[in-house]
């Protein structure tokens, strides 16, 4: 959702006296839902509210240039002034897991510390780099980090990127270890943690996302006071030991993790895998598979697995509110009939998500059934992703001319097989389209969890429809019993899925379906917050100890972490 404002001077000056860490306004009160032991810092790459000029910038007043003839910037207010009757538009979160997190910051009066990457992100921030957020209610403080263009290449598109992401996902051979990566990497993280320091109390309560900060909390650690609480949520795979040993800096992503309290993944093979890797590559660490524990530097570290969800409530309703008039416009627009039987993929343009093979399998599926020419459309949304990254070119060059192959072969005057756009759509567009396909394909070659199957299910309020699932992804654990399961490799047989699913009863589709939602609705993202936050509050209240003192091996009797 984008907001617009009008900002003057005056706005800027009073959201900065309200950014001090404590921005909850004197009316805002909790709401029910998941909270938090402590007081708590989110600390992710991506921010919750980018801020970004709606217009052009006015010409700088002579003289106010920087030397090399650029605008004025930094934390000295020279760029500031130019902010006044300037439109600024404010991207809040729609979906995943920052906009599931929002709410519990704000019910927490917390602090949130990300990377700030909007144009107009630091012409509203105090000179501590705060703003108070959301814009109409300033309920907590969003602490931005400003990144150089040459950090942003190395940290964000050079190690986390080139080297963590394909290592993670299975694809060693894809490894760029380029010079100065990984020292950026290191840079980057330090300066969030820094930024940590600057906020936290013994009493905060500490939650790192995902994968660009690994180093982060070993040198959290070691900066903010002994009570405070150190938690990881690591959202994709992590590799078996014999591809792990792929990283060039291996031992110092494990001491780095090992730094937290608590470190959670989606599944249990990838905790576990974790725990093996840690048990080969640190000598020093004493590794508790059975418990998932780990003894390293004195510390006690927790692993656990626990599924993340979509928020299914807001899924079905947008469903539900979807506008038909809209939805026949897109048809038109893509040249979609009306009454077509609709196949949908919706997928960044990454290399793991099987797109090609999903298109092979799509051939193979007209090949042998050529009584659905004509009849099937199988619509792929695609969203381009770091482009700036030479493998990803690639990727979506191939993708686009596989397209183009099939639909050559296949097409005709009024027909394509598969429609394909890189269009950016409203998510009111998507959940339509959710709820009118009668089949949806997902079918990665590795995902942590993948989210889009769960929100095509809670989207999916007629109940006649019917999801393909690669075995691959972590949501096949909750969802693979009434899923059509696929191996995303296997062209036959996704083919051979796909003609069972357009060709099911509306009985079966309806009972896999029911089963489906049941299970999408009670593990939705609240569901998943509380479970997180009832580990850390196990951890944050001294359950789980932390201290040097405590043998993580003494008591047996504490049952093997739930999955």
């Amino acid at each position: 959702m984008r907001v617009t404002e009008r900002l003057s001077s005056t706005t800027v000056r009073d959201r900065q006296r309200r950014a001090d860490g404590r921005g909850r306004t004197a009316d805002g009160s909790a709401s029910d839902g998941p909270s938090c032991p402590g007081s708590l810092i989110v600390v992710s790459n991506r921010e919750p509210y980018r801020h970004e000029y709606e217009d052009e910038a006015p010409e700088p007043a002579a003289g106010s240039a920087g030397p090399d003839g650029s605008p004025p910037t930094g934390t000295d207010g020279g760029s500031r002034s130019m902010t006044e009757g300037r439109s600024i538009t404010v991207d809040e979160p729609t979906g995943g897991l920052t906009a599931g997190l929002d709410p519990v910051v704000q019910r927490t009066d917390g602090t949130w510390i990300a990377w700030g990457d909007g144009d107009a992100d630091f012409d509203v921030t105090d000179d501590r780099n705060c703003v108070a957020v959301p814009p109409d209610e300033e309920a907590y403080t969003l602490r931005r980090l400003e990144l150089s263009d040459e950090a942003v290449d190395s940290y964000y598109y050079g190690f986390s990127n080139r080297v963590l992401w394909p290592l993670c996902h299975g694809f060693p051979d894809l490894i760029e270890n380029r010079s100065n990566d990984f020292e950026w990497y290191r840079t980057v993280n330090e300066q969030f943690a820094e930024a940590v320091a600057d906020h936290a109390t013994a009493d905060s309560v500490i939650w790192i996302q995902d994968y660009h900060l690994a180093l982060a909390p070993r040198i959290i650690r070691q900066s903010v006071p002994t009570g405070a609480t150190v938690a990881h949520f690591w959202h994709i795979p992590w590799p078996t030991p014999g591809t792990f040993r792929h990283c060039p800096v291996g031992d110092q992503i494990l001491e780095g993790l090992l730094g937290n309290d608590l470190v959670g993944f989606h599944v249990g093979r990838y905790a576990d895998r974790f725990l093996e890797c840690v048990d080969r590559f640190l000598p020093d660490a004493t590794v508790n598979r059975a418990r998932r524990t780990i003894r390293y530097d004195g510390r006690t570290i927790r692993v656990v697995a626990t599924p993340m969800g979509v928020d299914a409530e807001s899924y079905d309703r947008d469903a539900r509110s979807a506008d038909p008039g809209r939805l026949s416009a897109l048809f038109e627009e893509y040249g979609i009939a009306q009454e077509t039987t609709l196949g949908l993929g919706l997928d960044r343009l990454d290399y793991s998500k099987g797109i090609p093979e999903r298109l092979a399998a799509l051939e193979r599926f007209f090949e042998q059934n050529p009584g659905w020419r004509g009849e099937f459309t199988f619509l792929q949304k695609a969203t381009p992703s770091r482009t700036e990254i030479e493998t990803y070119q690639q990727y979506g060059e191939l993708v686009r001319s596989e397209v183009e192959r099939i639909n050559r072969r296949f097409g005709t005057g009024d027909w394509q097989p598969i429609v394909y756009t890189e269009d950016v759509l409203p998510r009111a567009d998507i959940c339509a389209l959710y709820r009118r396909a009668d089949v949806m394909v997902v079918s990665p070659l590795v995902d942590g969890m993948n989210l889009v199957a769960q929100e095509y299910v809670a989207a999916s309020v007629d109940g006649n429809s019917v999801l393909l699932l690669s075995d691959r992804t972590g949501a096949h654990e909750r969802l693979g019993s009434h899923a059509l399961t696929i191996d995303p490799t296997d062209s036959d047989g996704v083919a051979a899925q796909l003609g069972y699913a357009v060709s099911m009863s509306p009985y079966e589709r309806r009972r896999r379906m029911n089963t489906l939602r049941q299970r999408v609705f009670d593990g939705d993202l609240e569901s998943w917050m509380a479970t997180q936050f009832d580990w850390i509050r196990r951890v944050h209240d001294g359950s789980e100890s932390k201290d040097t003192n405590t043998d993580s091996d003494s008591d047996s009797r504490e049952p093997t972490p739930p999955v």
